[in-house]
């Protein structure tokens, strides 16, 4: 008799364990997949606000690189125009004729860099532009799936 409750209790508890497992409504697993969304474009915000204020630390010292560029090519560009003139005085001086060659190739070289210097940071200011954008629409993404 005891096997016969024991068995019979063991029965009935394993059938009230399967009638009261849960089931997975489809409107939990949509509440699931929206928080998982929610999550990575959180994730992706706080990426890209990192990467802005990074870039946007690299704004000052572009800048100088820029005026330390520009003054240094404005300062070969003279010296080749002083040296320019020396030679148009004195054309068949050779001595002369080899100065003013290597002012016009710094003046050359540092034109360049300060062009470098200011594309760079044009492209700078273009990246922190595009990560603004993102943040923008990141934010509106947020707000959205919340309210």
């Amino acid at each position: 008799m005891k096997k016969y409750w024991i068995i019979s209790t063991l029965t009935i508890m394993l059938f009230s364990l399967s009638v009261s497992a849960q089931v997975v409504s489809k409107d939990s697993i949509n509440i699931l997949k929206q928080q998982k969304n929610t999550l990575e474009v959180s994730k992706k915000l706080n990426e890209n606000r990192l990467e802005l204020a990074k870039l946007e630390n690299e704004i000052a010292s572009k800048t100088s690189d820029v005026a330390k560029t520009a003054e240094r090519a404005q300062k070969s560009a003279d010296e080749n125009g002083r040296a320019a003139e020396k030679l148009a005085g004195n054309a068949q001086d050779k001595g002369l004729s080899r100065k003013a060659s290597k002012a016009a190739s710094r003046a050359r070289k540092d034109a360049k860099s300060a062009r470098k210097a200011s594309d760079n940071l044009d492209k700078l200011n273009k990246n922190i532009e595009s990560l603004k954008k993102k943040i923008a629409d990141d934010e509106a993404k947020l707000a959205s799936s919340q309210g």
